[in-house]
């Protein structure tokens, strides 16, 4: 990941980054994206997780690089049994940092 995409800073003054998440298999109609909902309480982490038309599930989320890993390491280790692919871009936090973690329907 290359330094690049690292701007604004977390609130422990680490650099925060946006990851965007495409999560192929039987992932829609299983709870996925409240089981995402549920996960994202226990790291520090602001975005929204949705279902696409194409049967896929794209989560975006935002924070400090470690919690960022160990909310999308939960997510595949709690939907393993789901999930078949997984695309995942980094991205510059731009337009203010997302707070909260929400369902878009």
């Amino acid at each position: 990941m290359a330094d690049s995409v690292r701007t604004a800073a977390g609130p422990s003054g680490m650099p925060r980054l946006r990851r965007r998440v495409y999560y192929s298999g039987r992932v829609q109609g299983v709870g996925f994206r409240y089981t995402c909902l549920w996960l994202a309480r226990g790291f520090e982490v602001g975005g929204h997780v949705r279902n696409l038309p194409d049967g896929r599930v794209e989560l975006v989320a935002e924070g400090e690089e470690t919690d960022l890993d160990g909310f999308l390491s939960a997510i595949e280790r709690e939907m393993a049994v789901y999930i078949k692919g997984v695309v995942l871009e980094t991205e510059s936090p731009e337009g203010g940092p997302l707070s909260g973690f929400v369902i878009h329907h």
